[in-house]
């Protein structure tokens, strides 16, 4: 089994126009686990914490990865595309070599809750066209592998399921998954994949340890995750995928190998050029 080598608190930050949001990867305190850059939990019934959303700004070199629990997000970008994430909503947005896209929360009036992970690209892939995986809600599989427990599969296999998001270099596991009071998770992951449960409800035990949420759990190496459910049961995240071992190199949304892709970057951004039409 797998054991917890860190626990990290999630860190309140302000991003986009004055969305307030809790990270825990990407932060002062855990800047990556390789592949992953950067993971944002937003949630809040107050529209103040997220209508400013995060008006058109550059990406490149990276994957980001919106899966929505409650709200409603409208997106654009550069290239045309345009639609809303609802509850329940996966998008998986391959930068590539560039893209210009704007993410803007609307107000329902309840909650607004959801997450979003960024995916390291490897050097080869930074400079391929962006594309998009939109996967909604009812093509997401709810699986019920144990009693009292239901997990949601994005990407990845649980026995001979798989989910929707596919052809992603970094092979992920994109689960969420509910335990009930009193019950227990069990998966075996790919040895050599690094991995972390994200716990956004309730406390158990996980991989031996005790904790409750909010808390990011870093997991070393083996093979086998548990989870046992505390009295208030538990849900959470559990992400994996292939690390890269690459140099990182990141301005903000940029994310390449070398100081000087970064500058380049910001030349083309400055000259106009960074959108080739």
């Amino acid at each position: 089994m797998r054991e917890v080598v860190e626990i990290i608190e999630p860190q309140w930050v302000i991003e986009g126009a004055g969305v307030r949001l809790r990270r825990s990867i990407g932060s002062s305190s855990f800047d990556h686990l390789d592949p992953f850059l950067l993971l944002d939990h937003f949630g809040s019934t107050e529209p103040a914490d997220y209508l400013r959303g995060f008006p058109m700004h550059p990406h490149r070199g990276i994957e980001t990865v919106t899966y929505m629990l409650a709200g409603l997000v409208r997106h654009k970008d550069n290239l045309g595309n345009k639609g809303e994430i609802t509850s329940g909503d996966v998008q998986w947005m391959t930068a590539g070599r560039a893209i210009l896209h704007e993410e803007m929360p609307e107000d329902l009036g309840g909650q607004m809750e959801g997450f979003q992970l960024w995916v390291n690209l490897p050097a080869k892939l930074k400079m391929n066209p962006p594309r998009y995986q939109e996967i909604k809600a009812g093509k997401i599989p709810w699986l019920n592998p144990e009693k009292g427990v239901a997990v949601r599969l994005i990407a990845g296999k649980y026995a001979n399921t798989t989910g929707p998001v596919t052809e992603i270099a970094v092979e992920p596991l994109y689960m969420d998954v509910a335990v009930d009071s009193g019950n227990s998770f069990t998966y075996q992951l790919t040895e050599n994949h690094n991995a972390f449960l994200y716990v956004f409800r309730g406390e158990g035990e996980f991989c031996g340890v005790r904790t409750q949420a909010t808390k990011l759990l870093v997991l070393g190496k083996g093979d086998s995750v548990s989870v046992k459910a505390g009295l208030l049961g538990t849900r959470f995240l559990l992400v994996a995928g292939k690390p890269l071992e690459e140099p990182i190199v990141r301005y903000g949304p940029i994310v390449m190998n070398t100081v000087e892709e970064i500058k380049q970057t910001l030349r083309e951004i400055r000259d106009g050029t960074f959108i080739q039409r």
